[in-house]
Order: structure tokens, then sequence, then C-alpha cells
């Protein structure tokens, strides 16, 4: 099959998204599991399928299937790869009619597979370097466990009733002091009714664990009854907590999380100094429109989560979650409650603080 000086081969996905997901998709089907051709001299042991002239190969399948980031059970093996196959034909279909359309040559394309290509690579650089960190010690694991009780010895799950109240800047003194008079949380509602206040509440039941880094301590010292609350944006936030109850989680159990964690920090970590050391070393010009904001020192200049967004270092059946701080451990509840107490299988730890 003939194809233009962008033309890729290989399979294409069959949704194609738009942004960084479709472009590093398109790479990884089209420019990695494709390559620069397809060998007509390949053994046919090595065919899985052909579609018209063209061939899906069984390191294709296999390629995707590493891909999945979770081990298949052998009972599942065979399954799995049939599943896969029949992606990859849809793919390759969809791809044979783009470049009959000569959707491959549209600049948009074009400039999503240079996207892509640039992520996979420096994706690559960036795994190499991460890959120095160190395993931390049993020492070390064990000092975090005792640092960090509200996580783990006083670990609690907590009912939270949460409010979102349009109010003025000026207007947010007055609504602390009401909170820190107030009865109940019915008792602050009928207040902001009264006072006219437009808010909106919704309840959550959180785990430790699931507190953003910065609110574990002070949601820990907090007693069933007691609210806080938060200026944001166009007016302030309530928390409430309803009821809470302990689930502690003992040192064997938490060990495996805090290890991943703990890594996957000094991978972070690498990574942003080596990139700050990069940024030194390189002859950085901002040009036009960004040369205003550009700061002069590079020295100064951080290394922004934005900026990271292909360093992402997480271990195989890793799960993030949006509120996720510190690392979670697998516990059983202790009594009927609902999902967010017990953290879902899976969720063993949050990945790395920042790369996102």
């Amino acid at each position: 099959m003939s194809s233009g000086k962008h033309a890729p081969t290989g399979p294409l996905r069959r949704r194609l998204p738009g942004g960084r997901t479709a472009a590093l998709a398109l790479v990884v089907g089209l420019a990695l599991l494709a390559g620069c051709g397809k060998s007509k001299d390949k053994p046919a042991s090595q065919t899985a399928a052909k579609v018209n002239k063209e061939e899906i190969t069984v390191h294709q399948i296999n390629f995707m299937l590493q891909q999945q980031g979770r081990a298949i059970p052998p009972a599942q093996a065979a399954s799995a790869s049939h599943q896969v196959l029949e992606r990859l034909i849809d793919q390759e279909l969809a791809l044979q009619k783009a470049q009959d359309l000569k959707l491959d040559r549209d600049s948009r394309v074009i400039q999503q597979l240079e996207a892509a290509r640039r992520d996979v690579i420096a994706h690559a650089y960036v795994e190499s370097v991460s890959s120095g960190a160190q395993r931390p010690t049993a020492e070390e694991i064990k000092a975090y466990y005792e640092g960090h009780p509200e996580l783990f010895k006083q670990r609690r799950v907590y009912n939270f009733q949460e409010l979102l109240i349009e109010a003025k800047p000026e207007q947010i003194p007055a609504l602390q002091a009401k909170l820190g008079e107030a009865k109940d949380l019915s008792d602050f509602t009928a207040y902001l009714r009264t006072a006219d206040y437009k808010f909106a509440s919704k309840q959550a039941i959180r785990a430790a664990e699931q507190l953003p880094l910065n609110a574990v301590g002070r949601i820990a010292q907090m007693k069933d009854g007691q609210g806080t609350l938060t200026p944001v944006t166009g007016g302030a936030q309530v928390v409430w907590l309803v009821q809470s109850r302990a689930q502690p989680v003992e040192e064997a159990q938490a060990t495996p999380a805090i290890d991943r964690y703990l890594l996957n920090e000094r991978k972070r970590k690498l990574v942003e100094d080596n990139l700050k050391a990069l940024r030194l070393s390189a002859r950085i010009q901002y040009v036009g429109d960004y040369a205003a904001g550009a700061l002069a020192d590079p020295a100064l200049a951080a290394v922004p989560a934005s900026a990271l967004a292909f360093t992402s270092i997480t271990e195989p059946n890793a799960s993030s979650s949006p509120l996720a701080a510190e690392p979670a451990v697998e516990v059983e509840p202790s009594a009927p409650v609902t999902a967010a107490s017990s953290p879902a299988a899976g969720t063993v730890e949050k990945g790395i603080k920042g790369l996102k």
C-alpha cells in the first residue's frame, strides 16, 4: 500500500478523540507498531490477520496487550488477544479509508503526529532518568508510617456535608463568625437562607488518603459536628464533619503502598531536578509576546506541572483520584459503608503529585 511523505502505516484507533491522547495513540499505533513499513517477507506464523493487502501481526497484538498496564490471567489471554485483534482490524480499515481520502496529509493530523512523536521520545528520556531512583529502605518506610498517623494508625473515614456559597470577599468574615456560632449545620443553612445567600450542598464520604494533602492534618483534628470555612473564588466553601469513624491501617498492610509512594516521589524529584539542570545549561530565548513575561534568570524558572504532562511515572495497575494526595492502602471495611470509605481494588497508590 503506497503512502505519501507523511502517510503513516499500521493500525489507527477506532476513535479519534482530539488532544494529546489521540495524538499519542496515533504515534503508538502507527509509528511504533507499523515502523517504517510492513515487510512482505516475515514468516506467516507472525501474521494474525490480513486486511485487504495489509497484515496485522502477533507482535502488534502483544504490544497493545502490554499497553493495558495490567496482568492478564492465562485463562483470559486468548480471549483478550482476539479482542485486541478485532480492534486492530477496525483500526486498519479506518486507516486505509483515511489514506484513500488523504486525511493523513491533513495539517492537523500531521501536527498531532509530530506532537505525539515529541511526547513519546521525551517520555522515553524521562523514564530513563527516573529509573535511577532508589527504592526506600525499610527504615524510611517505617519512619513515614510513624510520621503520618492520620493516614495509618489514626486513619479515619469522614462523612462530610459540603456547602459552596456565593459571597463577596467582604462577606467572608461574617460567614465565618456565623459558622462558629451555629449549633449544627441546619442552623447555619437556615441563616444562609434568611440572609438570601445562594449556595449548593452535597454529601461526600472520604477516607483520609482521599483528602488534599494540605487539609489532612487539619481535618484529622476536627470532631464530629464541627465545620470549617475556606474562601474560594466567588465565595466560600464550608466543610461540615457530620460523622467519622476510625479505620486504622497496620504497618504491614501499609508498607507496599508507602514503598511505591516514596519511590514515585524520588522519581518525580529526579525528573524535576534534571529538567531544571537542562534549563540552566540551555540557551532559551523568548520571542515576541512571550518575551514580556519571561524570567530573566532561568534558575528561577520552576518547572510547571503542565510542562511535565508527559512525565507521568506510575507503576502498572496504579489508578489515580483527583482528590488523592497520599498513598492509599487497600483495607477491609469494618462496617457497610459507601465506596469512598474503602479504597477500591487497584488504588494502591496515587502516583506522583504534580505530574498530571
